[in-house]
């Protein structure tokens, strides 16, 4: 990364860090649902209004515990975007069901929402929206779509820290909601997540199944006076060292949100005449969206012209990276999965998508840089073919 002069990413320090670390250590409670972990979920549960927040090594364990808490069963389906991380599938294929892949919208790179009530069949079981860079599909469409169908909704909220839709912090619409606080999100822990549990109903088993299937949880609060082992579980807890961090970090959501969201705009409005050329296409979000400026991507006219763009931003000490390869596209998701409709909006993602750098604490000069060199991309190319 030091080699980049303008990097993709740089995960935000505030500077307190070392200090809650060092209290973790000197406290000695190194394992999870310390203090720590405690003063974690209460930011979160304040952030978001989650009716539980349970804190996870990582968004992949928060989506595997709501695959397991969503009481499904080999053979079942479920609807997802095929323009998503390998864990939204891993999740549910590890309980054996078979995700269906359906395509995104163009404006947002999110579910499909009329693509996926398409999708649906008789072993339709759950529909799992994901939130790409901050921004989503219409929530309340989306679980219209659920309610109606008997759906359970999940969301995978990787990206959406600090993120609403009509106000509504993401991650709060569906069964379960999963955030992710690794490195390269917004607010970080090195590694974690949190399962966002909202339905009161589920969250004592959600506490057995975080706990390796016993009833410790309880045990912990003076409950019962002694714990055993109740179902099936695994061990989901995040250390005491990593919640101290993401504690730190969570009390500065709005600052990095708001220095996030700086750049981004700077980039929609400075590439706006890009747009109108028809040289590039950029994010839309929905005006009830409330966005996080965790992505800021361009499209462009084809692959070609990405990785030319790509390969000039780095001759210019930029560092631009693409994103995923579809999953419907990749060995693992012809294997498992299966594909509900035509797919182009995904597969013109995957070919032609470019993240451009964006982190808390840019300086306009940084930005300015990458602006002037993704015009300069255009204008070049504009020049030659006159």
């Amino acid at each position: 990364m030091s080699s980049w002069r303008i990097p993709f990413s740089k995960p935000y320090l505030s500077g307190k860090e070392r200090e809650a670390l060092g209290r973790a250590l000197e406290g000695g409670h190194l394992h999870g649902d310390g203090p720590f972990t405690k003063d974690a979920e209460h930011q979160l549960r304040n952030l978001t209004r989650a009716s539980r927040i349970l804190l996870t090594p990582s968004c992949t364990a928060a989506l595997e515990m709501a695959a397991m808490l969503s009481g499904l069963s080999r053979g079942d389906e479920v609807i997802m975007p095929s323009w998503t991380f390998t864990s939204t599938a891993n999740a549910f294929v590890l309980r054996g069901c078979v995700p269906v892949f359906v395509d995104v919208s163009p404006t947002t790179l999110t579910l499909d929402l009329a693509a996926a009530e398409r999708a649906i069949t008789k072993a339709t079981r759950a529909i799992v929206s994901v939130n790409y860079g901050g921004s989503g599909p219409d929530m309340a469409g989306l679980r219209a779509i659920c309610d109606r169908h008997g759906l359970i909704l999940v969301e995978d909220a990787a990206q959406a820290i600090g993120a609403k839709h009509q106000g509504i912090h993401y991650g709060t619409f569906g069964r379960f909601g999963c955030l992710s606080f690794h490195s390269s999100k917004n607010i970080v822990a090195g590694e974690g997540g949190a399962l966002l549990v909202n339905d009161p109903n589920d969250a004592v088993k959600a506490e057995i199944f975080r706990e390796k299937g016993t009833d410790r949880s309880r045990f912990l609060r003076g409950e019962v006076d002694k714990y055993s082992w109740c179902d099936f579980g695994s061990s989901f807890l995040l250390p005491e060292i990593a919640a101290a961090m993401l504690g730190v970090q969570l009390r500065a959501v709005r600052e990095i949100t708001e220095a996030r969201v700086a750049v981004w705009l700077r980039y929609h409005e400075s590439l706006a005449e890009l747009v109108a050329a028809g040289d590039i296409r950029v994010p839309q979000p929905s005006a009830s969206d409330s966005g996080n400026g965790h992505i800021y991507w361009v499209m462009c006219r084809d692959s070609q012209s990405r990785e030319a763009l790509r390969a000039h931003l780095a001759t210019e000490g930029i560092c631009a990276v693409t994103h995923y390869v579809p999953l419907h596209s990749a060995p693992a998701g012809r294997r498992f999965g299966r594909v509900a409709g035509n797919m182009a909006v995904t597969d013109d993602a995957g070919a032609t998508l470019l993240r451009l750098p964006l982190w808390a604490g840019m300086q306009d000069a940084d930005t300015n840089m990458v602006i002037d060199a993704v015009k300069g991309f255009f204008r070049s190319r504009r020049r030659q073919s006159t």
